[in-house]
C-alpha cells in the first residue's frame, strides 16, 4: 500500500490512554496504539510522537486545587514522560525500535531532545517519542506537538482523538453537530472551534503545517490516514 505521508508527527491524548479505566494506562489501549504505530512504521513512515499526560496529572487541574501553576505544569510534564516510556516499552516488546527524547535533561530516562539528533534517529527508521512538552510551563502538549512538527519538518501532524474529526459542535453533546471533511485555519478561528489551544493553532497556521484530526481509538485508522484515505478532518491554510 502506498503511503501519502513520509514523515509524520502523531499527537496522542493522555486521556485516551486510560481506555476504560478511570485513571492511568489501560494496557489494551496502549497495545492497540503500539500495534497501529508498528504497522505504519513497517510501511516506511518516519514517526515522531507526542503524548499528553492528562490520564495522570493535568497542570491546570492542579492549579485549581491550590498547586503552584509552574510546579503543576512541571508535574504534567513528568506525566507525559511516564506515558512516553510506557509506549516505548510497548513498541519494543513488538520488536519496533523506539527512542524517548525529553525536553529537559533527564538521562538515563531519555535523551535530551535536539532537532539534529531526532532527525538522525527518524532517518534510521526508529520511532521517536518526545516527552516533557516544550520544557516550559504555560505551554500545552498541543503546542509542543506543533512545535516539534515544524522543527522536524514533518509532512503532516496527526491528532489522534476519540472522535472522528472536527464538528460544528461537540458531537458527544449535540446530536445535530455536522462534521467537516476539511476546514481552513481561518474558519477554525472564525467559528471559535477548540481543536487545539490558540498558541498551537497559530504556530501550525503560521508554519503552514496541515493537521488531520481523526479517531485513533478505531484500530486501523492510523494506517488509513497515512495511506491517504479521506477520514477525519483536514485543517489547512
Amino acid at each position: 500500500m502506498e503511503i501519502q505521508y513520509k514523515r509524520i508527527l502523531l499527537k496522542l491524548s493522555g486521556e485516551s490512554l486510560m481506555g476504560k479505566k478511570q485513571y492511568g494506562i489501560d494496557e489494551n489501549r496502549l497495545n492497540d496504539y503500539a500495534h497501529q504505530i508498528k504497522e505504519i512504521a513497517e510501511m516506511g513512515v518516519q514517526i515522531a510522537i507526542v503524548i499528553g499526560g492528562g490520564n495522570i496529572f493535568r497542570g491546570l487541574a492542579g492549579t485549581a486545587q491550590g498547586v503552584d501553576r509552574v510546579k503543576g505544569d512541571h508535574m504534567g510534564m513528568l506525566a507525559t514522560v511516564i506515558n512516553s516510556l510506557a509506549l516505548a516499552s510497548a513498541l519494543e516488546r513488538m520488536e519496533t525500535p523506539a527512542r524517548v527524547y525529553t525536553a529537559v535533561r533527564m538521562e538515563p530516562i531519555g535523551r535530551l531532545y535536539s532537532k539534529e539528533a531526532a532527525i538522525k534517529t527518524l532517518k534510521k527508521g526508529e520511532i521517536i517519542i518526545v516527552a516533557g512538552g516544550t520544557g516550559n510551563p504555560f505551554f500545552t502538549t498541543d503546542t509542543a506537538s506543533a512545535l516539534r512538527g515544524v522543527e522536524l519538518e514533518v509532512d503532516v501532524m496527526l491528532k489522534g482523538t476519540r472522535v472522528d474529526g472536527i464538528y460544528t459542535a461537540d458531537p458527544e453533546k449535540d446530536p445535530t453537530a455536522v462534521k467537516f471533511d476539511t476546514i481552513t485555519y481561518d474558519e477554525v478561528y472564525a467559528r471559535g472551534l477548540k481543536i487545539m489551544d490558540l498558541t498551537a493553532t497559530a504556530l501550525a497556521k503560521g508554519s503552514d503545517l496541515p493537521i488531520i484530526v481523526f479517531d485513533m481509538d478505531t484500530v486501523g485508522n492510523l494506517k488509513k490516514v497515512v495511506s491517504g484515505e479521506k477520514i477525519g478532518t483536514l485543517v489547512h491554510n
